[in-house]
């Protein structure tokens, strides 16, 4: 402030002393917090301040979170609850110890499904999914609630859990505050116009300004061969990397690297650190404002062509160049893992004997907890070691215990790099000075695809810690497939459109439908975000079509005939059209049958003309191929030119003729080209034989009782079915028709034509785009009456009555639709425990219990099962699961049964038009029996490839959905094994892991 005048002085503080006093509570959390507030973060407290709901759109690490702590000092403030909700446990369990140390254990709780800390806490952070059943449910802890916090709210996009965050939004009563923070996104205005739709007054604050600016760079080998790799800038030197535009041009000496397919050190290389070493200092980057010019006359060699440096000579590089503590994406579990080993087998150690120190002690302390007799099988030995010389791996594989260690040595600057899959970009605070990309190809279950531009924004968004770091750092490694012009405008776009995931469940059927009433359930649904884009696309193509509308009016005026109804004339020219068409494709087929036949009547040695086509002239049959099929054989034939061809129906248009006959010998080898040439010879000869007498040849060239195809004799059939044409009496009668019709006398006959063309095709149009309107408005309604219609036929839902008066479930109307026939729906026992079954796949779990498929199974056995509903094997091709028991056991058996209803719900699924209930998966089956019978780790793992990490995380999902059964079984008998199988899963690494 010493910069300013002293006018600019007093204006600014009368500016201050102006917010204070509007904003007092803000004044109290600045005087906390003991750091300035951006300018984007002022403007989002005030709104909150004012009674505003507020959606912040901000890149990572740009303080958005701030936000969502002066709605918890507000609540506090007020004497009101606030609720902090995150997408995963991870987040929550972060925030909640931020909380806690600036609130104390008393005002802070925490509830995960799985943990539960001083629930009644006047702030409470959880997973979104706990807010989602707390409002189905009606919980008393709802009372008193003020703000809602939704971190990371950008996540209602993910395909499976997106949404949660729509029901949530939708269902949270109108007097709560909500505080929606989100990464950038390009469509943050529809996002927030949907939220004053639903919310009430929402501000929208979108920052795309980074707090730590961000350099883009290419690593590429030394020409070396043991050389330091070379770090290049991306952009050219008058581009601000902090704002580069749409594909800006790429440093001209990266773009000589890539052109010579060398590396090296060539102007433009930035090798910086303390001292300025090898090249530009630090602070140098070659930009100079607008109209800079980089200054640097660096010389250097030129290497060997391009290839990819190893990993652990990536980061030595880095390390040199002060660029660590750094992230390193490389979007395999097994390559992190590889990535490590190689820095341990190459020697990298990057922390000092201090630092080692440390980190054993918090690994200790924070492992104390594990048997002993797990930790080889954890894998506990390798991975502290690699964390000792301050390297990790960070991938959902992992024992959670294992990557809370990592994430909290990491955030303290102990471990200095980290080797991770590209979850590690979803919310955990892990900021670093670089970000690494090993490619820009990653794989996403079914194919590898390239990173998009939000995806790249998100994973190099960590790069740059405020408060630490001048500038942060994103390096992709050069490979192979590397186009550093595609590079530039991936970088630049940073695009990352908000696309809602939204579709009712039947989980959400039965809790509207008893709130609410079918009606009202519609219409809530209606207000979904899913919804709410489809419409916004309706009105584009709803002027669309009224722009045709107005065209095709003023084309019916210019076609029209003073003589008679030219669009009757012109349905008589189309018609003519259509049948001279029907009897065209009637020809060709007949034809093309004709050329199958001829086909089919080849045999091994014949000699075939083939008249025309890209196989013209003689070929010799080697195979006939298989009959059948739309287009017939594909018979192996030898050409003239010693090639081994297959024979098409596109081969031989019209049609084949067999002139003679080989003997082909049962020794031929069609590989050997000797054979080739003598067959080859063979045919020749045979061919020779007929020049004097071709006919001759033709009439006998068959074997008796064989018949060859003909060109002739095909042309002259085709020329008589081609006549059938003119004898046809149907289009006989059209063309009667149409001489007859007064406007086939009309001197601007051709003129009305070419208008009444240009009507008839911008008709198709607009009925194309009618139909699209059509399919959009109220897509997610009608996909809801569908849901109604299959949880009707399965007994959660029941018609009562033909009036329309209140019921038990609320209101209720008529309809026409799917899922809205006459009277009343209610819901029923069945549907009121449906109710209470948040799974996935909720409706396949409500049929087993209803059918009492899983009665009389033993805690491990009910474990088992259940875990076939929630597994999804990594792998297609994995080996038949082990069913303990064996297939004729009482468990196999109730596997089976599992699987029947599994098929039935599907079948009833497809016939309504509904996406399918997942399929099972029984690759876990006996892992989780064996767990869940109290076996220890190392037996329930030996011989699968199921990692520790992975199966935590699936032995949590299935106490997640055991918690749910505990409480919606119908029988008093399955509950309590419900709750015994979770004991008997919570147990071990299972109980220690906080995720």
């Amino acid at each position: 402030m010493s910069d300013l005048s002293p006018a600019e002085r007093y204006t600014a503080f009368r500016s201050q002393s102006r917010s204070a006093a509007e904003h007092p509570e803000l004044t109290r959390f600045r005087e906390v917090i003991g750091f300035e507030l951006d300018d984007f973060q002022v403007q989002s407290c005030e709104a909150l301040e004012q009674g505003r709901a507020v959606l912040v759109a901000a890149p990572t690490g740009a303080g958005k979170t701030v936000v969502g702590e002066f709605a918890v000092h507000l609540a506090l403030a007020s004497g009101r609850k606030a609720f902090y909700t995150t997408p995963i446990k991870a987040l929550s369990n972060q925030k909640y110890a931020d909380l806690v140390r600036r609130h104390g254990p008393d005002n802070v709780g925490l509830l995960t499904g799985d943990t539960t800390i001083n629930g009644d806490a006047p702030v409470v952070v959880m997973t979104t999914e706990v807010l989602r059943n707390m409002l189905y449910a009606g919980s008393s802890t709802l009372d008193g609630l003020a703000y809602v916090v939704m971190d990371e709210v950008h996540y209602l996009a993910d395909r499976f859990r997106g949404p949660v965050w729509e029901e949530v939004i939708i269902h949270l009563s109108d007097d709560v505050q909500l505080v929606s923070l989100s990464a950038t996104v390009s469509n943050a205005e529809e996002f927030g116009d949907w939220l004053e739709m639903v919310r009430g007054d929402t501000a929208v604050v979108v920052s795309e300004r980074r707090p730590v600016p961000l350099w883009q760079h290419v690593l590429m080998s030394s020409p070396e061969p043991r050389g330091t790799p070379r770090l290049l800038d991306l952009y050219a030197g008058h581009v601000d990397p902090t704002d580069p535009g749409t594909s800006p041009p790429i440093n001209p000496d990266l773009s000589a690297a890539f052109r010579s397919g060398r590396g090296g050190n060539r102007p433009g290389d930035y090798r910086g650190g303390p001292g300025g070493r090898r090249g530009r200092g630090r602070g140098d980057r070659g930009y100079r404002g607008g109209n800079g010019r980089r200054t640097d006359d660096s010389g250097g060699g030129i290497g060997p062509s391009r290839r990819t440096p190893p990993r652990f000579i990536v980061v030595d590089a880095l390390n040199a160049d002060a660029l660590l503590p750094a992230i390193y994406f490389v979007f395999s579990r097994a390559g992190c893992e590889a990535a490590v080993d190689q820095c341990l087998k190459a020697g990298l150690r990057l922390t000092t004997p201090q630092e080692e120190a440390t980190i054993r002690s918090v690994v200790e302390e924070r492992t104390a907890a594990i048997p002993p007799e797990d930790l080889d099988v954890l894998g506990y030995w390798s991975w502290s070691q690699a964390l000792a010389r301050g390297v990790a791996a960070h991938h959902a594989g992992m024992l959670p215990v294992f990557k809370e260690t990592v994430e909290d040595l990491f955030s303290r600057g102990l471990v200095k790099v980290v080797f991770a899959t590209e979850t590690l970009a979803l919310g955990i605070n892990m900021p670093a000075r670089s970000v690494v990309l090993d490619k820009l190809v990653k794989w996403d279950g079914t194919s590898h695809v390239p990173v998009t531009p939000g995806e790249f924004t998100q994973l190099t968004g960590r790069a740059g810690r405020r408060g630490i770091d001048v500038e942060g750092h994103a390096v992709v490694v050069d490979h192979p497939a590397l186009d550093p012009v595609a590079l530039a405008g991936l970088a630049s776009k940073r695009l990352y459109p908000l696309k809602s995931s939204f579709r009712p469940t039947y989980n959400m059927a039965v809790n509207l439908v008893a709130q609410v009433g079918r009606d009202r359930a519609r219409e809530v649904l209606e207000t979904s975000f899913a919804q709410f884009q489809a419409d916004r696309g309706v009105v584009g193509l709803a002027k669309q079509a009224q722009a045709h509308a107005e065209a095709l009016d003023g084309y019916a005026k210019a076609m029209s005939c003073t003589e008679g109804d030219f669009g009757a004339y012109m349905d008589l020219r189309r018609a003519i059209k259509d049948r001279e068409k029907e009897l065209s494709r009637a020809a060709s087929g007949a034809q093309r049958a004709e050329i199958v036949a001829s086909l089919e009547q080849l045999r091994r040695g014949d000699v075939v003309e083939v008249p025309t086509g890209r196989r013209r002239g003689y070929v010799l049959v080697l195979d006939p191929g298989e009959p059948g099929g739309f287009d017939g054989p594909r018979p192996t034939v030898l050409t003239q030119e010693r090639q081994v061809k297959k024979l098409t129906l596109a081969d031989a248009p019209a049609g084949l003729e067999t002139v003679t006959t080989v003997k082909i010998p049962k020794a031929f080898n069609p590989r050997k080209p000797d054979a080739r040439r003598d067959l080859v010879s063979s045919m020749r000869n045979a061919l020779g034989a007929l020049a004097d007498d071709v006919p001759a040849a033709h009439s006998t060239s068959s074997p008796p009782g064989r018949r060859a195809g003909s060109a002739a004799r095909g042309g002259k059939a085709l020329a008589g079915r081609r006549s059938d044409a003119s004898t046809d009496a149907e289009l006989a009668r059209l063309r009667k028709a149409l001489k007859a019709h007064p406007c086939h006398a009309c001197p601007e006959r051709d003129d009305h034509a070419r208008w009444a063309e240009r009507w008839n095709k911008l008709k198709r149009e607009h009925d194309q785009l009618v139909r699209r309107v059509e399919g959009r408005t109220g897509s997610i309604a009608r996909t809801f009456d569908r849901t109604l219609d299959v949880l009707l036929t399965l007994g959660y839902l029941q018609r009562t009555g033909t009036g329309n008066g209140p019921d038990d479930s609320g209101p209720a109307g008529t309809g026409t639709g799917a899922g809205q026939g006459p009277g009343r729906i209610r819901v029923t026992d069945d549907g009121r425990w449906l109710r209470r079954l948040y799974a996935e796949n909720d409706l396949l779990l409500a049929e087993c219990l209803r059918r009492g498929v899983w009665d009389g199974l033993d805690p491990a056995g009910l474990a088992a099962v259940v875990s076939t509903v929630v597994y999804q094997s990594r792998r297609d091709d994995a080996p038949d699961p082990y069913i303990p028991g064996g297939p004729t056991g009482r468990l196999a058996g109730v596997l089976d049964d599992t699987q029947r209803v599994w098929s039935e719900v599907d079948d009833l699924e497809e016939a309504h038009g509904i996406d399918a209930t997942g399929p099972l998966d029984l690759g876990l089956v006996g892992a989780m029996y064996r767990w869940a019978s109290g076996k220890n780790l190392d037996s329930v793992l030996r011989g699968s490839d199921l990692a520790a990490g992975d199966f935590v995380r699936w032995c949590k999902q299935v106490i997640d959905v055991l918690d749910q059964l505990g409480g919606a079984a119908p029988s008093d008998k399955l509950r309590t094994t419900a709750r015994k199988a979770q004991d008997a899963v919570l147990r071990g690494v299972v109980a220690y892991s906080s995720l």
